[in-house]
């Protein structure tokens, strides 16, 4: 690479930052259209639930051309609809259908929506149900009963946090298999998503075990200021296999600090896991 010598190195810096940008380019080019439209998909997971064109095209990298052409694909076909008066794109309602049919994959839903149903009719609070999701390294919420009280907590389908943050997460590390506890923490890198989030390992570890001896996982603004949990573990079995899901608790910060109220919601946590592993006939070495 040939360089004119400046003495702050500006003209190496503006050489080497074309060299990265081709780089990058070349990298982006390599990507199948499938992939694309794939990435262009999991941002609206992200947060924001509308987005332009240029906007898609300076957070992906893709050109605004490419962006359009496959927006335009998805919208055909149902993923992507967009707003014709804004012309923000967001995502389509064949995802309702898709969630029907993920719901009937996993019958623990069916099996625990009575018991979500006297959580939410006793509590008051918003109830909801969490698997490990497929990537092994955080949990989603896979339904959900909301409050009816002015002052509540939500938890939409398909929300996702870390396995060491929440009270939801913390619960389905807690009572999965020891090797897949291991090999989680030997690999996880403790980020903090609040100032209450652990992120020292130690004090993760002992959480574990304190969660795993009395039978339920609570937090404060581990995942979210103001938002307090507690959970337990569901076990059952499906197509052959153990399957875990934790039932929550979603609850305001002000409610999370009354004890009293606290004390009830634990107590029919409790009862809900215990009589659902035991509709399910399904009995963990690790269960409470």
């Amino acid at each position: 690479m040939a360089c004119k010598y400046n003495p702050q190195d500006k003209t190496v810096f503006c050489i080497m930052e074309q060299y990265n940008k081709d780089d990058k380019a070349r990298e982006l080019n390599k990507i199948n259209s499938i992939e694309k439209a794939l990435m262009i998909l999991t941002v609206f997971r992200e947060g924001q639930t509308s987005w332009g064109v240029r906007e898609l095209s300076a957070h992906l990298g893709f050109s605004p051309s490419t962006i359009q052409r496959i927006l335009q694909i998805l919208k055909t076909y149902g993923f992507i609809r967009q707003n014709p008066n804004t012309r923000l794109y967001s995502l389509g309602n064949i995802y309702l259908s898709f969630f029907r049919t993920l719901q009937d994959n996993y019958p623990i839903t069916r099996i625990a929506m009575p018991l979500m149903k006297r959580l939410l009719s006793r509590t008051g609070e918003t109830v909801h149900l969490n698997i490990i999701d497929t990537d092994c390294i955080s949990r989603i919420c896979i339904s959900s009963l909301e409050s009816t009280q002015e002052l509540k907590a939500t938890m939409p389908v398909g929300n996702r946090a870390p396995l060491y943050a929440g009270a939801s997460s913390k619960c389905l590390l807690t009572f999965s298999p020891q090797d897949f506890i291991d090999k989680y923490l030997a690999k996880v890198k403790l980020e903090p998503l609040t100032n209450n989030t652990i992120v020292e390992m130690e004090e993760l570890i002992s959480e574990l075990d304190l969660i795993r001896e009395r039978g339920y996982a609570s937090s404060l603004g581990e995942t979210l200021q103001g938002l307090g949990a507690l959970s337990v573990p569901f076990f059952s079995f499906h197509q052959g296999m153990p399957v875990r899901a934790t039932a929550s608790l979603a609850i305001p910060e002000v409610r999370f600090n009354n004890y009293d109220h606290r004390k009830v919601c634990i107590e029919e946590l409790l009862l809900a896991g215990r009589e659902f592993s035991e509709a399910t006939g399904c009995y963990s070495e690790n269960s409470p």
